[in-house]
């Protein structure tokens, strides 16, 4: 027996037939889409019938240790998904049969016998790829269904007197398949036994979201919205309400030294039945053309519309160095880690092994996406940052074709040069070269919002809102407008499902302060510092607030901010100038606010007379620094 547990033998019961070899189970010839580990399940029963093969002996042979936490959830939903593959029940079951707290037992005949039987290598035909024997069994079918329904039905309209125009509305009616146009990716299975290797199944995930996410005739929700169902006990219908899409494609991933198995399967999530499924092997170094060959078939399968261009890039083969391609991986895992709230160690982890990608295939061009962006959460070397832009320019170079590397350019335009028309411009091209991209969405809703294009940059807001579900991207929107109930509202029923979202508590603080809630400003800065790992300054000013008040929390963050700032460990000076301004700390206030000036930190909208500026607006510092910042915008775009 290989890695993947496969046998040279083929065993048939009742209308069933098993092809141990390829892994496929057939009725009356036909391809039953079975996922991998209910499958495995079928084959150890079929070769023990009669026989009661305990839940221990299955976990052993498929589920090794530490490969699921919930050893239990995982079989019981693979038995379902077995049951429902032979349409058998637990209550009257004609093949599998449960003997509660031991095990299972299949009862009926096999090979026309009552004990085991395998039918030899040599006498059975050819097998016939899963993909191909669906497609080709569809069309020989639908066109045999539609000849014989044709006939059924003219003779009925003319017994009947039924118009030619209801007959074909009839015939066409009992052909047509479920309408998809939507979809979500759920996080693949780690099927190793390897924790370890969550990185790269994580990655296997992303990969295949960003590969489908290209086709423009399909709607397919982000990466960040779909992990939160990663081992997940939830109903495929009830996730794709929640996600609001028509399908769900969920799989597993088998490593095994540098060849990877990549099983997946498409569900209509309504009616919760498969209409695809396959699986993959291939060398490690053509792993992303096997993400694009998954993508395809999913795209066939459904029938999406896609452009000649989308074609050619999902049929162009692509190979990548394993070594830069691991470093790449893992710096993904680890920086979506500190993203979610984790101590800024996981940041520098990241960041190195982007780092090490580089180092060991400079030609590929995500990598510098990626390093980019680690530079806007918070970058453990300054000196990396000085050259974010570089980074930005040089993914674009490499892959034109790239939405994410022209997104992680208009931020650089956008927050690093200030340039809002640049950063506009790339944000657009990023959307117009795949319109799933979340992100881009996002970011071109904050730059029309920035510039006074509210209903256009709420439209783009509700399209990532949309894409990503998930997460929160409207309360922005609301913020600009000055509706702060309303972006309040939405961060907090966001944070409800997601408590340890750091950015989203980050945002939280802004719309308090605008809104002059100092009481929950003092609340929440407690949270966003032990999220990124400060918890000790957290601690002091919880004990604080509660002797004291939120006043005198508030000059106990601003003790505490300014100490982090001299071990620049935050690099926030706007944030320090706006608690001394909460505080009516004239003096300080003004001093961080030069610093924040000074250091290019004030932002590319500028300078403004928000809410919690109101008492200095008429300050000549202020108008002085409001018209510094203005010249200092223009001449950065210039």
């Amino acid at each position: 027996m290989d890695v993947y547990g496969a046998r040279e033998a083929v065993v048939r019961f009742g209308v069933f037939e098993a092809d141990l070899r390829s892994g496929e189970l057939r009725k009356q010839g036909v391809k039953v889409k079975l996922q991998e580990q209910p499958f495995q399940i079928l084959r150890i029963l079929l070769e023990h019938p009669g026989e009661v093969v305990s839940r221990e002996e299955l976990q052993q042979k498929i589920w090794p240790a530490d490969t699921f936490v919930d050893f239990d959830h995982g079989l019981n939903n693979a038995i379902r998904r077995l049951r429902e593959a032979l349409g058998d029940t637990a209550d009257t079951p004609r093949f599998i049969e449960t003997l509660p707290k031991r095990g299972y037992r299949f009862i009926g005949p096999v090979n026309g016998k009552g004990s085991a039987g395998v039918v030899p290598v040599q006498d059975v035909p050819p097998v016939i790829r899963p993909a191909t024997v669906h497609r080709r069994w569809r069309r020989t079918l639908a066109a045999s269904l539609v000849a014989v329904g044709v006939a059924v039905a003219l003779v009925l309209a003319t017994a009947l007197g039924s118009t030619f125009g209801n007959l074909q509305r009839w015939v066409s009616a009992g052909s047509s398949s479920p309408s998809i146009h939507s979809l979500a990716v759920l996080p693949l299975q780690n099927l190793s036994g390897d924790p370890a290797q969550e990185y790269f199944v994580d990655g296997m995930t992303e990969e295949l979201i960003t590969v489908l996410s290209r086709i423009s005739g399909l709607k397919v929700i982000s990466r960040t919205s779909v992990m939160r169902y990663k081992k997940t006990d939830q109903p495929l219908p009830e996730i794709a309400r929640e996600l609001n899409v028509d399908a769900i494609v969920e799989g597993s991933v088998l490593r095994s030294g540098d060849r990877v198995r990549i099983t997946a399967q498409l569900i209509y999530a309504p009616k919760d039945t498969n209409l695809w499924a396959d699986t993959y092997d291939r060398d490690l170094r053509d792993v992303l053309t096997l993400q694009s060959t998954v993508a395809g078939a999913i795209a066939d399968e459904i029938q999406a519309t896609m452009t000649p261009a989308e074609r050619r890039s999902l049929e162009a083969r692509r190979h990548v160095d394993l070594k830069a391609f691991e470093s790449y991986l893992q710096g993904i895992y680890h920086g979506n880690k500190w993203g979610r709230g984790f101590s800024d160690e996981e940041s520098k982890i990241a960041v190195a092994y982007f780092q090490r990608a580089i180092a060991e295939d400079p030609s590929f061009a995500p990598v510098y996406v990626e390093l980019a962006d680690s530079c806007f959460m918070q970058s453990p070397a300054p000196e990396i940052c000085r050259s974010m832009k570089q980074f930005a320019e040089k993914a674009v170079a490499l892959d034109l074709t790239s939405s994410h590397a022209h997104n992680i350019l208009g931020k650089v335009k956008w927050l690093g040069d200030w340039d809002a028309a640049g950063a506009e411009n790339e944000f657009r091209q990023a959307v117009l070269l795949s319109r799933n991209n979340a992100e881009a969405h996002h970011w071109l809703g904050i730059i029309l919002n920035a510039t006074n294009r509210l209903e256009e940059g709420m439209s783009e807001s509700q399209l990532a809102q949309e894409l990503d579900p998930a997460n929160d991207h409207l309360s922005e929107a609301f913020y600009k407008r000055g509706q702060y109930d309303q972006a309040i509202d939405r961060a907090q029923r966001f944070l409800e499902l997601d408590p340890n979202n750091g950015f989203l508590h980050l945002q939280l603080l802004s719309y308090y302060e605008d809104k002059g809630a100092y009481p929950e400003y003092a609340r929440e800065i407690q949270q966003v510092l032990t999220l990124y790992g400060f918890p000790e300054a957290a601690e002091r000013i919880r004990r604080v607030y509660a002797s004291s008040g939120y006043r005198t929390a508030l000059q106990q963050w601003a003790k505490e901010g300014e100490q982090l700032h001299a071990r620049h460990q935050i690099s926030e000076p706007g944030m320090q100038a706006g608690v001394y301004a909460m505080l009516g700390d004239k003096y300080h206030a003004f001093q961080w606010l030069q610093r924040a000036y000074e250091e290019h930190r004030l932002g590319p909208e500028g300078l403004k007379c928000s809410p919690v500026w109101a008492p200095y607006c008429s300050d000549q510092r202020f108008v002085d620094l409001v018209r510094a910042t203005a010249s200092k915008k223009q001449s950065s775009t210039n």
